[in-house]
C-alpha cells in the first residue's frame, strides 16, 4: 500500500504546476510543468516570474523551509531541491494549498547542481537538516567539493545558511569555513538558547521536530563564499 502511494505521488509530480524535474545524470535538461523539456540555465528568473531573487533549499525533504520562507518573503522565489519525489510532492501540494506563487520544487541530484543554474543565478542557499554523511565527508553538503559547486552558481556576496541537529556536520562546516577563509556572519551551536531569535529559525521541519523531541540542540551557521 505504501509503495503504491509513493508511486502515485511520483506520477502526480508531472501534473503539479510548481514542480520541475530532471532525470538525466549531469544533464541540464529540465522538464517544465507544461511538459516541455529544455536547458534552464540563465532562464529561471524569467520562468518563475517577476525577476525576483532566487533562494534554494537543498535536500529540502518535505519542503517545510521553502514553504515557510515563501510565506515570510513574497518578494523572493524559493526552490526546494531533493531527489525523493514523494517528499517533494508534500511541499508542492502545501505551497499550492497555501496559494504561494513564489514556491517551487526541483527533483534532481544536488551532486549536479551546477548543471541546472547559470553563474550568479542563485541569490542564497539554505541547507536544512541534511544527511551528515558520517562515514563519507566528501558527500557532506558543506564539503569543499559541494562548496565549489555552489560557487559556480551563487551570486557574489550570496549567503549560505546551515541549520542542523548534527554536531558532526556543524563542526565539520565550521572547520571548512576556517580552513577556506570564508566570511562567517553568524554561528551558534544552540540557537534556541539565545535570548534574541532570528524569525527564520522559527520554521521547523519534520526532522527538526523529531530530533528536538529526542533532546538534540539545533545549530546554525551563516557564511559567504566571497
Amino acid at each position: 500500500m505504501g509503495r503504491n502511494k509513493k508511486q502515485q505521488k511520483f506520477a502526480e509530480l508531472h501534473e503539479l504546476p510548481n514542480v520541475y524535474l530532471n532525470f538525466g545524470v549531469n544533464s541540464p535538461i529540465i522538464e517544465l510543468p507544461t511538459g516541455e523539456k529544455q536547458d534552464m540555465r540563465g532562464q529561471w528568473k524569467a520562468q518563475l516570474g517577476q525577476d525576483k531573487p532566487l533562494v534554494l533549499e537543498l535536500a529540502c525533504g518535505k519542503g517545510e523551509y521553502s514553504v515557510g520562507l515563501g510565506q515570510m518573503y513574497p518578494e523572493a522565489n524559493f526552490m526546494g531541491i531533493d531527489l525523493k519525489g514523494n517528499r517533494i510532492w508534500n511541499g508542492a501540494k502545501t505551497a499550492l494549498e497555501e496559494g504561494l506563487d513564489n514556491v517551487f520544487f526541483l527533483r534532481a541530484q544536488i551532486d549536479f547542481i551546477e548543471s541546472f543554474f547559470a553563474a550568479e543565478e542563485v541569490d542564497e542557499i539554505w541547507i536544512t537538516f541534511a544527511d551528515p554523511q558520517v562515514k563519507k565527508p566528501r558527500k557532506r553538503l558543506t564539503s569543499p567539493l559541494f562548496l565549489s559547486r555552489y560557487r559556480k552558481i551563487l551570486k557574489k556576496g550570496g549567503k549560505i545558511h546551515l541549520k542542523t541537529d548534527s554536531p558532526v556536520l556543524y563542526e565539520y562546516t565550521m572547520e571548512q569555513i576556517e580552513e577556506l577563509g570564508l566570511p562567517l556572519e553568524f554561528a551558534h551551536d544552540d540557537i534556541y538558547s539565545l535570548a534574541e531569535q532570528d524569525p527564520n529559525w522559527g520554521i521547523t521541519t519534520y526532522y527538526e521536530q523529531l530530533h528536538r523531541g529526542k533532546g538534540a540542540t539545533i545549530k546554525y551557521a551563516r557564511f559567504r563564499l566571497d
